[in-house]
Parts: C-alpha cells; structure tokens; sequence
C-alpha cells in the first residue's frame, strides 16, 4: 500500500480509503490531496480541519449548484462533503464536543445528495432492544421480491459510507443493500448510545426480521455481509442466523482479541475502541474482547461462506482467514490478494477491484 505518511500508517491508511471511495463519488483525487497536504504529521486537530475544511469547501459548491437548479453537479458535491466530513470525525475523541456535530454534518450532506440520486435510498429504523439501529435501504429499482445483502461496516465505518462501493457493486449486480449502523457502529453508538457486543447475531437477526417484514425483497435470498472487524460480525451473525442463505467476510476476524494483544494501549484506534465496546479503560476494553472470537462459532455456519484478507493487512493479519476458513465445515471460499499485489492491504483500499469477485460469488449464490 502506498503511504502518503511513510511514518504514520494508519493516517495513510485513511487516505487511501479514501481514494478507493472517490471511484464511486466518495471524493475527487486532486482534493483528497489537497486536503493531505494540509495535515501536519502529529497534529490530529490539522487532520480535522485538513478533511473539514474540504468537506465545507464541497458544501459551498453543492449549496450553489442547487440554488441554480444543477441537481447532478449539487448531488455529487453533497455526496462527496459527506465522505470528507466523515474522515474529518475520524480520530476526533468519544468526548470532543465537535464529534457528534461533525457526524450530523456528514449524515445530513450524504443524505442531501442521496434524496437528488434516481433511485434515492429509504432512511430506516430497525427497531432493536428499547432503541433501533439506524440504516438505508439501497432497492434495484423495478425488481420485485429482488435478493438482499444485510450489511456491517467496521469498527469505524458509517452505514452512510456503504454506498461508496456495496450499494453501487450490489446495485449493477441485482441485489438490493440494507446497510445497518450495527451495535458499536454510526449512528446507533453516538446518537443511541449503543455499544458493540460479542453476541452480533443479535443485531444480524433483527436486520433480517425487519428486512423481510417491511421490504420488498425475497425472504429466501438474503444474504449476511461486512467489512473489517465486521467481518467477525457477519461470521457471528451467520453462525446463529440459519435464514441467510449466504455470508461474505470482507476481510476475516477470527479473533478480535489477538488483534488488540499486539496493539498498545495508545494505539491511534484505542479511544474509538473504548467507546464502541462501551468500556472506561483500555483494560475493560480488552477484557470485553475476550468474548470476540468464532472459537468454537464458525463451525456452526451452514451456508456458503466467502472469504477475502490481504496477505499484507497490518491491522488483522492473515492468519484470521486461514483459521476461519480452516474451522468452517459449510461450503467455503477463501481469497488471499498476495503479499505486494495491489489489493493486498487492509480490506482491499489499495485496489478494491480485487473484491468484484465477491459481489460476483454472491449473485450466483443469491441467483441475482
């Protein structure tokens, strides 16, 4: 993976997330520059007002283009503030007061573009516990009873951000998206105040029995699928979720708590971990991760089952894939982008074509 900060990984990281999101109109290359290059090395408030200060230069063009009636220019403006703002909310800590103001920034520019889309997604609620769990259901336009991918991000992802690739790649293939902020996810842990669990088939089970209730979608084509740590979700949601018919792993978690042993307690991803695990200390927060692992789960998958992981991810190793996949005893497949190919990093930022296999694999298996 290229790093724009060769000392600074996982702000690197960020940037190329970001370039593997501007294909798909989460971002324009020469302002994902632009904004990198207003970062100071180290001062993670530069790193806010570098991505805020482009996401309000975009809003200022989509303000305009909508007074003049230019839907397309003002939708594709919004779309892209929304993803820059996202970034910008980043690293900002659990009890920074321009957190939760940033996130409904971004949440209400992705939401201004959305509505100018052809086929606009629906906002919706699923309820869950005493609260919900916040999403957008992504529909194929005219298709009745069409398949459907229930879908997680990741430890830091947004349900906003899933259609900067999953909606639009689901989309062209047939098959409709509920992107859920889950537990420990967007909008259900900073507006709900709900944190991650271990037991994620919970949350996997409520998606799917609203999914069915209240959408149009065939009850016998619904697949489970996420992304990053997500992908311990997905797995634990189709370990004890029977009804999905066929689960993708973007990038494999067999065990969380493995990863974090290797990470120190001021890693640049701690504090966000705390918050989503609903924990006071590094300590707590490890403790809770004890119960995030698929020992003795995985075996309990009964449908087909697809696996990508990068032969060079630094943040989950590759290990996670082979023992998930060598613990599975459902129909299974295992893609390893190998070391020092491009796609080869974290979650495929660095060439996300390697993953339009997976979209292919679940058309077949959803018979999109």
């Amino acid at each position: 993976m290229w790093h724009y900060f060769p000392e600074h990984y996982m702000w690197s990281y960020q940037i190329v997330r970001m370039f593997s999101q501007a294909h798909f109109g989460g971002g324009e290359v020469n302002e994902i520059l632009e904004a990198a290059g207003n970062i100071t090395l180290g001062d993670t408030d530069s790193f806010h007002n570098a991505w805020m200060g482009m996401g309000n230069r975009s809003l200022a063009v989509a303000n305009e283009a909508l007074d003049k009636e230019q839907i397309e220019t003002a939708r594709a403006a919004y779309l892209r503030a929304s993803n820059y703002i996202r970034t910008a909310e980043f690293f900002l800590q659990p009890d920074d007061p321009r957190k939760i103001p940033t996130y409904l920034k971004g949440v209400e520019s992705f939401r201004k573009g959305a509505e100018m889309l052809d086929n606009p997604p629906r906002a919706v609620e699923i309820p869950y516990e005493n609260s919900f769990l916040p999403g957008y259901f992504f529909e194929v336009p005219g298709k009745k009873d069409s398949p459907l991918v229930v879908m997680f991000g990741g430890l830091d992802s947004t349900a906003e951000e899933l259609y900067f690739g999953p909606a639009q790649l689901l989309k062209e293939r047939g098959i409709a998206l509920l992107a859920v902020d889950g537990p420990g996810q967007g909008g259900a842990l900073r507006l709900n105040h709900i944190p991650s669990r271990y037991d994620y088939n919970v949350a996997g089970t409520a998606a799917y029995d609203w999914a069915i209730q209240n959408l149009d979608v065939d009850a016998n084509r619904v697949g489970i699928m996420a992304v990053s740590m997500g992908g311990y979700m997905a797995a634990r949601s189709a370990a004890f979720e029977p009804r999905f018919k066929a689960c993708a792993i973007w990038g494999a978690v067999y065990d969380y708590q493995s990863v974090w042993s290797k990470r120190p307690d001021n890693h640049p991803l701690a504090k966000i971990l705390q918050h989503v695990v609903g924990a006071e200390t590094m300590t707590e927060a490890r403790q809770k991760l004890d119960l995030f692992n698929l020992k003795g789960v995985a075996e309990k998958i009964i449908m087909p089952t697809y696996i990508i992981h990068g032969e060079d991810d630094r943040q989950v190793s590759v290990e996670n894939a082979y023992n998930l996949y060598n613990h599975l005893t459902c129909p299974r497949w295992l893609k390893i982008v190998p070391k020092s190919s491009p796609g080869s990093a974290h979650c495929q930022v660095d060439n996300v074509t390697e993953t339009y296999e997976m979209y292919d694999w679940l058309k077949l298996q959803l018979n999109a």
